[in-house]
């Protein structure tokens, strides 16, 4: 089959392209290959020039291709992602070009361009490979993270009723984890300690670390230590084992004889805490020692108070998840309006005060908690 004058005239110039070329004529037969298409499809141009697609496709590619000229005699044009024949049986992946066009003797050819995609195509397969091993890793993660978080949950303190006094407890960590934490937890028949504690940051990190502080608080309080004394072994015992002032906390913690209702409290850079009397503007328990972890003298040398409690009191606390939240207007609810919501919900029965301050301070951020929040609700009856 002799080409056509202007194909001829054409060959120097079509070979230089680093893209597959093919010609058709008018009855898909194969006028021209490159010297480029020559390579990729392993056969040499004199045993492809005079024959049709069909004689290289398999049936079911070329009635694919087939379909795809169907759409480039109605636009004239087409473009697709295909496949390229070997001579070794194999496939290359390739986008195929092709547009219809006339001879000065209006004589209808196609032209034909293969673009090999070969390594696009093996790095869309090494991402997906490398997809599907980050699904996997997250599915792992997730569950790990979320049987660390019935861990931590189970650690949550327990509402309970006990020795004439009444406690409602609430934790919600704003990762599926978090840094937050509180003890209810009973020293003996006489005495109730309380506890609430805030690990800097948030997620893993911090609920590592906060588990292993609370291991080392509850141990403490269990023995029975006085409070200024526990706290300095925190302090002491956090600046050793972690060695970085970057792992800060806080806590407030109380502890209440039941019998003589009085109740010794000791914060350390904690939001102050509350003993309110319903009706009346609640009393704030601020702390003597600064934040625990930076510093050796960190605790104060007098660093826990004593107060009576009344029939009725209810002492109030809770970390700064519930008092360093915005409204719209970028304004802090802060310690003033904790203390607030705190005189306002303590007219409410006692098993209502807890949804109640969770409400509140819900209406007044300015969308969704942005810190961990533990929350201790005692009352005495």
């Amino acid at each position: 089959m002799q080409p056509p004058e202007w194909l001829l005239q054409m060959e120097d110039v079509l070979d230089t392209l680093n893209e597959g070329v093919m010609i058709l004529d008018d009855c898909r037969k194969i006028l021209y290959i490159n010297s480029c298409l020559e390579e990729m499809f392993g056969f040499p141009a004199s045993d492809v020039v005079g024959h049709t697609g069909s004689d290289f496709y398999t049936k079911e590619e070329y009635d694919l291709i087939l379909q795809q000229i169907e759409k480039r005699n109605v636009t004239g044009q087409n473009r697709f992602e295909f496949v390229l024949p070997k001579k070794d049986g194999g496939r290359i992946p390739v986008v195929i070009s092709s547009r219809n066009f006339e001879d000065p003797d209006g004589m209808t050819f196609a032209v034909v361009t293969f673009t090999d995609i070969s390594e696009q195509k093996d790095a869309q397969s090494k991402l997906r490979d490398a997809n599907d091993k980050l699904k996997t890793r997250q599915a792992e993660i997730e569950e790990d993270l979320l049987l660390a978080a019935r861990v931590q949950q189970s650690l949550a303190p327990r509402s309970l009723v006990w020795g004439g006094m009444r406690v409602d407890a609430y934790y919600h960590p704003v990762r599926t984890i978090g840094g937050d934490f509180g003890l209810v937890s009973p020293l003996d028949d006489r005495h109730l300690n309380l506890l609430v504690c805030d690990v800097s940051g948030h997620g893993i990190g911090s609920a590592l670390v906060a588990n292993r502080i609370y291991s080392e608080t509850l141990s403490q309080l269990n023995s029975g230590a006085p409070l200024a004394s526990m706290l300095r072994h925190l302090n002491r015992f956090t600046m050793q084992d972690f060695g970085s002032s970057a792992l800060l906390f806080t806590l407030a913690a109380a502890r209440i004889d039941v019998g003589g209702r009085r109740m010794l409290f000791a914060g350390a850079g904690h939001p102050p805490g509350m003993i309110v009397t319903p009706g009346e503007e609640p009393r704030l328990l601020e702390s003597r020692s600064a934040v625990l972890g930076g510093l050796p003298d960190a605790v104060a040398a007098e660093a826990s108070i004593e107060v009576d409690l009344n029939q009725g009191d209810r002492v109030v606390l809770y970390t700064d998840g519930f008092s360093e939240v915005f409204d719209a207007d970028g304004e802090m609810l802060g310690t003033e309006g904790v203390q607030k919501i705190v005189r306002e919900t303590a007219l409410l029965p006692f098993g209502d005060m807890q949804q109640a301050i969770l409400n509140r301070v819900a209406a007044w951020r300015d969308g969704a908690p942005t810190d961990d929040m533990s929350l201790v609700l005692l009352e005495v009856l």
